[in-house]
């Protein structure tokens, strides 16, 4: 495969890029619809406000809340977006993700069955549904370079691999930002004229937590990921760290409670330091500061009797678990 062409952040001018990508999606779209699938994290916020600004509400933005995301997430993504002008439409899609995930344990295969699932499945109604041909995404540069790298199949490549979207699910997919890294994103997103708190949001994986749960996929799993995820990120949202997450281990450990021995379930904490992504350190946080995250999430989450912080850089570790 030919090496893509980046834009380096410092080399993005961003009214010319807005300019060009907004006259490039306008002639391959034409007068038809396209449809986008907003998370509510950096890439997708950003590509859907490039996508609104060039053919406004021919864009069809949908949230697919597939029962892996963050507490209260699509309702909270769907009203800032219609703050700002841009309507998003929620599709309970639950029972889907969680059927394909059921019996997997492999971290290619939980990846593989969710791509399946949301291009596949959920996507391909939507699109025979809507009429629209196109699929607008924000695959940037780190998403290729890992997939075809071998480092880690993100569910959002498929012509670098080889793998023709219009064969396989029935419609073309556009990538505005692919040039770009998650820093020259931020910036566009800046440049849009998105809140800050969307276009500096730490970055949030496409699996969603199902990438944050080591083993199989279950509803209850991700009830605990989520329960300490939302106490992760609430006691380092006001640090300048990249990115910060809790991981659920597969394996139960040795605990006590209530004085007698229980074998319950290991949280890990990781919190990164990073430009772009493709390197990062671990956040040399105050000890006193992960006492506290431990012993908040040991007290709000009863099945859990350890929690650990990874100190392992990228390489050889990655940012996210799975």
């Amino acid at each position: 495969m030919a090496k893509m062409k980046e834009i380096r952040v410092k080399d993005l001018d961003t009214t010319l890029f807005i300019k060009e990508k907004v006259r490039e999606l306008r002639s391959k779209i034409g007068k038809g619809l396209a449809i986008n699938a907003l998370s509510g994290g950096v890439d997708s916020s950003v590509v859907t406000a490039l996508g609104f600004k060039a053919i406004g509400e021919r864009l069809v933005s949908y949230f697919i809340d597939n029962g892996l995301m963050r507490q209260g997430e699509p309702q909270r993504v769907v009203a800032l977006f219609r703050e700002i002008g841009i309507p998003v439409v929620i599709i309970p899609a639950q029972k889907a993700f969680f059927a394909a995930l059921k019996g997997v344990v492999d971290p290619e295969e939980k990846r593989e069955a969710i791509t399946q699932t949301f291009y596949r499945d959920v996507f391909r109604k939507l699109v025979l549904e809507s009429g629209a041909r196109h699929l607008l995404q924000g695959t940037i540069l780190t998403d290729v370079d890992e997939t075809v790298a071998g480092i880690k199949r993100q569910h959002n490549v498929f012509e670098q691999l080889g793998i023709d979207p219009q064969k396989v699910f029935g419609y073309k997919i556009l990538e505005p930002l692919i040039e770009l890294r998650k820093d020259g994103v931020r910036k566009l997103g800046q440049a849009l004229g998105l809140p800050e708190a969307v276009f500096m949001r730490i970055p949030f994986p496409g699996p969603a937590l199902a990438a944050r749960v080591i083993g199989e996929v279950t509803p209850e799993k991700i009830r605990i990921v989520r329960k300490a995820t939302a106490i992760v990120e609430k006691a380092l949202g006001g640090s300048d760290a990249f990115q910060y997450l809790a991981i659920l281990h597969d394996d139960r450990v040795t605990g006590m409670k209530d004085g007698k021995r229980v074998f319950g379930n290991q949280i890990e904490i990781r919190c990164w330091d990073s430009l772009d992504a493709r390197v990062a350190r671990p956040t040399r946080l105050p000890y006193e500061t992960l006492e506290k995250i431990a012993e908040r999430i040991v007290d709000a989450i009863p099945g859990v009797v350890s929690v650990t912080y990874n100190i392992t850089p990228k390489p050889p570790s990655t940012i996210e678990a799975v």
